[in-house]
């Protein structure tokens, strides 16, 4: 069996951070049972532009392989009681809502204990369910600023600056994902489910790490370095070479021995230098980094690279993406990977980094809205052909998506 082939979570979810949560616990064999509203046309992930065709997008590929689709509407009697079905034979309702919607949902424990009362509740919300700003929205831009993040980032005299990447909604998804198999374990021991209020400002307010605890205890300020310099650390940062950039870090002692040795200047690292020491290299940082960056722009980032990584000194090119994923560590790790689909042919896309064991993942595409509900209503809910039709003719599942036939998607999904 797949690590997690033995959880069945409900998914009501959308767009990225919870998406993002879920996806590696699908692709680790948890089956993912993702509820798309019908009257939205489903996730909006689907719609994400610029590569996106009908209800088809790489960005909804991206976020949603490996899983189950059912398209349920939600506000109509007969969606709610295939929902509560769903529940009593499933571990998890996993949702990314606004922090007052899972209440008004009735998707909480409290709500749908009496129909498992193992069932573990994972709401993962942009502010948590309680606080002051729990009924706000939460965005990672948003976020990113409220939690000091931009403030932190970029050159000391340009602009407040986010993240090249959406960390707080990814940070957020693999938070839910912990407390999520967390809840699982203690439901399984006790017999009693739980919620889990996990929240975006929460995950970017934990993620402040070692800053706030020099902040609350010794009233640190932090300040953003010239050339993404850590804040203690010298030398550790980015470097300009004469044909590009690339980072050199001196975390050890041991290292900037080295380094001091490679750029031709053994004595910097000796006992009395101005920069024999972490503390005197702090000290003095305007001055050595100054002239390391005099010696660094003297070469090539190719002629840097091999003397470097020959002295065994942290370092590394400053990649663009292209780069990155052609890198020989990228495809010896195995991290893209190819899924077939009917609108893209062969996809290429990236491996989850969680690793349990040595077995490989198996990669399927993202389902096409309400691709599923056959499977599901068969081999989960034992339902007939009969009650299905029933279900649809009570607006349960909405309608079907433009040109699907609901009989060639039932036997698609077998």
């Amino acid at each position: 069996m797949k690590p997690l082939e033995d959880i069945r979570v409900i998914a009501v979810e959308q767009y990225g951070a919870g998406p993002f949560g879920s996806v590696h616990l699908a692709d680790l064999g948890a089956e993912i049972i993702k509820i798309e509203d019908p009257r939205a046309g489903g996730d909006v992930g689907r719609y994400v532009p610029p590569y996106a065709d009908g209800e088809d997008s790489l960005f909804f590929e991206t976020f949603n392989r490996n899983k189950r689709s059912l398209s349920l509407d939600l506000t109509t009697e007969a969606g709610r009681e295939v929902f509560e079905d769903l529940v009593k034979v499933s571990d998890v309702v996993y949702s990314n809502l606004r922090g007052d919607v899972p209440a008004k949902m009735r998707i909480t424990y409290d709500d749908l204990k009496h129909l498992n009362p193992a069932i573990v509740c994972v709401s993962l919300t942009g502010f948590g369910m309680t606080g002051p700003r729990s009924t706000e929205p939460g965005y990672d831009y948003i976020l990113q600023g409220l939690a000091g993040w931009m403030d932190l980032t970029g050159e000391p005299n340009g602009p407040p600056t986010k993240s090249g990447l959406s960390m707080v909604d990814y940070s957020g998804g693999f938070v839910a994902a912990l407390s999520l198999l967390a809840g699982v374990h203690a439901a399984r021991r006790d017999g009693v489910g739980m919620d889990c209020d996990v929240s975006l400002y929460d995950t970017a307010i934990a993620m402040l790490t070692y800053p706030a605890t020099w902040h609350l205890n010794a009233g640190f300020t932090p300040e953003r370095t010239r050339h993404s310099a850590h804040p203690s650390l010298v030398p550790f940062q980015v470097f300009e070479a004469s044909d590009g950039w690339l980072v050199v870090g001196c975390a050890k002692e041991k290292f900037w021995t080295r380094l001091a040795a490679v750029v031709g200047h053994p004595e910097w690292a000796e006992h009395g230098s101005p920069y024999g020491t972490f503390a005197s290299r702090r000290e003095n940082r305007d001055e050595l980094v100054k002239t390391l960056e005099d010696i660094f722009r003297g070469r090539t980032v190719d002629e840097w690279l091999p003397e470097l990584y020959a002295a065994s000194i942290p370092c590394g090119p400053i990649n663009d993406v292209e780069a990155a994923l052609t890198e020989e560590h990228t495809r010896a790790r195995n991290l893209v990977v190819t899924t077939d689909h009917p609108r893209y042919g062969s996809l290429e896309q990236l491996a989850s980094p969680v690793r349990v064991g040595s077995e490989t993942p198996d990669y399927r595409r993202a389902p096409q809205r309400g691709e599923d509900l056959d499977a599901i209503a068969t081999e989960i809910l034992k339902l007939s052909a009969a009650d299905v039709a029933a279900l649809r003719r009570r607006g349960a599942f909405g309608d079907e998506p433009e040109g699907q036939d609901p009989d060639a998607t039932a036997a698609a999904a077998r």
